[in-house]
Formats: structure tokens, sequence, C-alpha cells
């Protein structure tokens, strides 16, 4: 009975993030014990396969010993020391080793500045940029441009370029109002445009607002190559391409929100890598951490880093997290970095994303399946659905099968560890399948 006594004791002591709580009258909290690989086990030993990754932070399994062994040694030697004023050798050896992912010759982002979550770096990019352009003497560039249907944090700077009413509308008041320019997502291209003529033409629309309003605008945030919430939408590494050009010619920055698709998640270490770009300002979090500790990194150029080196207090970036940097969690992304290059995970990758690819065909070819596609490891379906609870219903009906789902609207979506094997994957697919014949059988 241990599930059911930890579950009645969450509903009375825990308010669950993301959640109607009222929900939870039909809908039970599911209790987890322990995680080991791809799999999530409840206090009476049932299982489910983490096809999420649980909330797209896990690459490496639950549990995974290499990570584990990293941070038992770190325990041993410091578990934080604010870093304001002090540094450590696990914040130094990251930004170091992250700073050398972007290296493209003559321009690196060369400068890490560190938060505990998602939408905390996305704030950090928009301070930053704004803050550089006073310092550079141009105070009226303080306004924000994101693509329709964008998604990028729910804190109060973070939602005002969030384009999802369900998470943005109730707030309102707080916020100050962006500009939205059109998603190069290619669901919406004409029939027989192809992604990136669809690509190039939101690329257009981005130049008729930059065009005359360039002067008040600091800068332009993209979820490069897939947006997330708004149902895995996918665009072609196009309009990076010509968003980077647009953005040097109208003097704005340009900053990559790859906290959900950064890390390997779209088949390159970073999105962006896929357009050959290199963005003003990177913001990463979820997977660097291997999802084992809250982290989250703003990278950015050594010419954004100057422009706040002075003797006056006023023009240093004085924004500030008490866990800024810490020693556990950058450990565990350094461990997170020695996987990624001692397994050569990015072409192991490519070849699971083909085996599933191929297992997935019954799926992408189901009378009720619209838009099967995939990114990396990133997979997503639209379902052709009236039904408004097919989100919950999908849900629990994959959680009977051992699995766990949490489709996006009308969107099924896979986004598993990077250890899933090909039983797994198997398991996914089958499993997935039954779901969908039973959610629209009703």
């Amino acid at each position: 009975m241990k599930n059911q006594e930890l579950l009645q004791r969450s509903l009375k002591a825990v308010w669950h993030p993301c959640t109607q709580m009222k929900a939870h009258e039909t809908l039970p909290l599911v209790p987890i014990a322990r995680g080991e690989g791809v799999w999530l086990y409840d206090f009476e030993g049932h299982r489910f396969l983490d096809a999420i990754s649980s909330w797209w932070v896990n690459l490496f399994g639950h549990a995974n010993p290499r990570i584990n062994a990293a941070l038992r040694d770190q325990l041993e030697r410091l578990e934080h020391v604010m870093l304001a004023g002090f540094t450590h050798e696990p914040v130094v050896e990251l930004s170091e080793k992250l700073s050398a992912l972007t290296d493209k010759g003559k321009s690196r982002l060369g400068h890490c500045f560190y938060a505990s979550d998602g939408a905390s770096a996305t704030e950090i990019a928009l301070k930053m940029s704004q803050h550089y352009w006073r310092n550079c003497g141009s105070p009226a560039k303080n306004r924000y441009v994101s693509l329709a249907g964008s998604y990028h944090g729910e804190t109060v700077g973070a939602l005002a370029v969030t384009d999802v009413a369900l998470f943005r509308d109730a707030y309102a008041p707080l916020l100050r109002p962006g500009i939205t320019v059109p998603s190069p997502d290619w669901r919406l291209a004409a029939p027989g445009e192809s992604p990136a003529a669809y690509a190039t033409r939101c690329a257009k629309a981005l130049e008729e607002t930059l065009a005359p309003q360039h002067a008040e605008i600091a800068a332009l945030i993209v979820e490069p190559l897939v947006q997330c919430a708004a149902g895995m939408a996918m665009h072609d590494p196009e309009y990076l391409r010509q968003a980077r050009t647009l953005c040097d010619r109208y003097q704005v920055h340009l900053i990559a929100d790859e906290i959900a698709v950064g890390c390997g998640r779209t088949g390159s270490f970073f999105a962006c890598q896929q357009a050959d770009i290199l963005p003003d300002f990177l913001c990463l979090s979820k997977g660097i951490s291997g999802g084992y500790l809250p982290l989250s990194v703003v990278m950015t150029t050594d010419e954004v880093y100057q422009a706040f080196y002075a003797d006056e207090v006023t023009r240093a970036f004085l924004h500030s997290h008490s866990y800024t940097g810490n020693p556990l969690a950058c450990r565990a992304a350094l461990a997170t970095l020695a996987i990624f290059e001692e397994d050569d995970v990015l072409a192991a990758n490519r070849r699971r994303a083909a085996f599933l690819n191929q297992r997935a065909v019954v799926l992408a070819t189901h009378s009720c399946v619209r838009n099967f596609r995939n990114q990396g490891m990133i997979w997503a379906f639209d379902v052709d659905s009236d039904d408004p609870l097919l989100p919950r219903r999908a849900f629990a009906a994959a959680l009977e099968r051992g699995l766990l789902l949490r489709p996006i609207g009308n969107t099924v979506y896979f986004m598993p560890p990077y250890v899933i094997g090909e039983e797994d994957m198997d398991f996914l697919v089958g499993q997935t399948l039954a779901v969908l014949e039973e959610v629209l059988a009703v």
C-alpha cells in the first residue's frame, strides 16, 4: 500500500507544477520509488518507460553509474560555495569545455553565466541583451521579438516572450508585451512549399518587423529547429541562417534558447550547429546536468562581456542566484559531457534514430496520424481527433501499458533518454500504437 499512502500524503502537502490539482480526483498521481536506465518504478514493482526523459531532462538514464560516481566524489570535496567573489574547479572546467564546443575559429561563446533553471537562463539573456545596449549608448533598444507559438519559461520576463496563451494570459497584467513574428513551423507551409522555402518566407516577415523597428529592438529569441511546447513544431535550419544575417544587418542580438533542444537532442550538440551559425547568447538547461540537478547556463561573446567590464558598478551585470554555478550541478554536467565524448553519443543516437524511424512506420502510416516528424532524438505526430480530453486519456492509457507519455494537445511525442535500446524502442512503438487505438475508439 506504499503507493496509495505516498499519493495521499502528496495530495495533502504538495502543490504540483503545471497541474489543475482538482484533476487528481480522477487521475491519480504516480508515486515513483526509483529509476534505472529508461525505466521508472513505483513502490509495488510496476515500471514505466520514460519516453519523455522526465520533462526532457534525462539524457543517459536514471541512476547512471558514471554520473553517480562523479557526484559521490564531489560530495566529499565541496557541496557549494557562492560564486560571487569565489570560484571552484568544476565551474571553471565546465565553462572552458562548453566554450570550446562553440569554437568557430575566430569566434566563440567564451563566457558562461550560471543559474538553476531554464526560465532563469531566459531572464538572464534578456536582461543581458538590454543592459548591453544601455551600456553601449542605445537604451531605447529594449524590446524583444519571438516566434508565434514560442515558449521560453514561466517567470515574468520569459513569459513576455512566450506565445502560449495557457501560460501567459493569466499573468498578462504583469508582462510587457513583446513582438511576435510568424513561426517557420513547416506544418504551416503552403501545399507544395518546401520547409526551406517556407523558412525563407518567414525570414522575410522577420525582416519586415526588424527593418522599421530595429532601433527599439534588443534581441530576437528563437528555439532553434524545434519549438517544443508548440507541439514539437520543427523548422528548416535555413531560418536560423537568415535570422543570423538579419540580426547582424539590423544590429539586433540573436538569443538561441537551446534549453530543451541543446545537448545533442536535435542530432548535433547545439542545434545552431546545423545552421552553422553562432548566436550572441545561447541558453542551456535540462539535459546539461544529465537530468540530475538544477543547472542552467547562458553563454555569450567576448564583445558582450566587454560591454560590462568597467570601473562603474552600474555597468556590471548585477544578477545573482544563491546557487549560481553550484559545484555538484557543475560536476554532474562535466560527467555528462564526458559521456558524450567517451561514448560517441551523437553517432550512436543516429543509429538509434534510424532504428526507431524504421519501427515507427506503423505509426507514421496510421490513418489518424498527421505530420509524423523526427529531428535527432525527438519524434512527434499529430492525432486527427476532436476530443479535448485526448491528452489526459492518452496519458492514462499509456500508464496502464507501462509507458510515460505526455501529449501536448493533439501532438504525441517521444524524447527518450539516449540509452534506450532496441527492445525498449519496440515496446515504445507497440504500446503507443495500442494507446492510439484505444483513445480513438471512444
